[in-house]
């Protein structure tokens, strides 16, 4: 794996951990199985939905299904490439941003409460959206780093199970027997650059956060971390998927994984792929920075 982040070498991380007997399993169907080596594949369309259809048929062609969260704006929603990407048996969610969206759209001044309101009305919308093209009842958080409001701050407000959504990862499932990956920042430890994709929920820490909520974070989540749930993140740390690969074929992974992975890091393409390296080194620079301030 000379170099990493192409689609070969994704090729080489899923027949690897299938070969140690890891099983692959979507974001829903994880309460329904979780077996002891069980991965939760997750994907975050960011950009580039092609490039989503190219990680969707190398996992098909492995017998793997993951689920597949696409945005509504015109990075990543593509009708065409979320039907085949659903025809191939992957799950499909929505990456909803709505309320990051709606506080870029309206005047100063206005109350925050107005702006949840208006924000959710256009998350049914966008739902629906998806709804017209694939069954979904799972959504996840997009991070929108250079946003002042986090989109989950909806469901203190809203319940989102109420519109037929059963899962929401940053909000339903534990992590204290679970370690959580992410390629964020085209690394696999980039926590230092990562603005919301990352255990914890601005300074709310506790349950005592919470108690208000329509939605309340289940403890161990990912927004609601216990001190187990935090130890459990803190005992690994890989940079590259070779660290990750390595790890696995010397018995040193957890039994339980949720790997998020962003479809437009990964290309075998030079161009494109160099591309995507220059623009995440600047984009970890202001990230970087964002982090430090907050």
């Amino acid at each position: 794996m000379a170099r990493d982040f192409t689609l070969s070498t994704f090729r080489i991380l899923l027949k690897t951990l299938s070969a140690e007997g890891y099983s692959f399993t979507t974001v829903t169907g994880y309460k329904n199985l979780p077996g002891a080596k069980t991965i939760v594949l997750r994907h975050d369309v960011d950009a580039a939905p092609l490039n989503a259809v190219s990680t969707a048929l190398a996992e098909h062609a492995s017998g793997i299904r993951g689920t597949y969260y696409f945005r509504c704006g015109r990075k990543g929603f593509d009708s065409e490439t979320i039907r085949q990407i659903a025809n191939l048996g992957h799950e499909t969610g929505y990456h909803y941003e709505d309320l990051a969206m709606a506080r870029q759209m309206v005047k100063k001044g206005v109350r925050e409460i107005e702006i949840i309101v208006k924000a959710f009305e256009n998350f049914k919308t966008n739902l629906q959206k998806l709804r017209d093209i694939v069954s979904t009842e799972t959504i996840c958080m997009h991070g929108s780093p250079l946003s002042s409001i986090d989109s989950r701050l909806l469901w203190k407000y809203f319940d989102y199970r109420e519109l037929g959504i059963v899962t929401e990862p940053y909000v339903d499932l534990s992590f204290e027997g679970m370690l959580y990956l992410t390629d964020t920042g085209r690394r696999w430890d980039g926590s230092s650059f990562s603005v919301r994709d990352k255990a914890g929920f601005g300074r709310m820490r506790s349950a005592e956060g919470y108690k208000e909520w329509k939605v309340e974070p289940l403890p161990g989540s990912l927004m609601n971390m216990t001190s187990i749930s935090a130890e459990m993140q803190s005992k690994y740390r890989f940079s590259s998927t070779a660290d990750i690969v390595k790890a696995a074929l010397t018995g040193k992974l957890p039994g339980k994984i949720m790997m998020t992975v962003h479809p437009q890091r990964w290309d075998d393409r030079t161009i494109p792929w160099l591309r995507e390296l220059v623009t995440q080194k600047a984009k970890n620079a202001v990230k970087y920075f964002i982090v430090r301030v907050q």
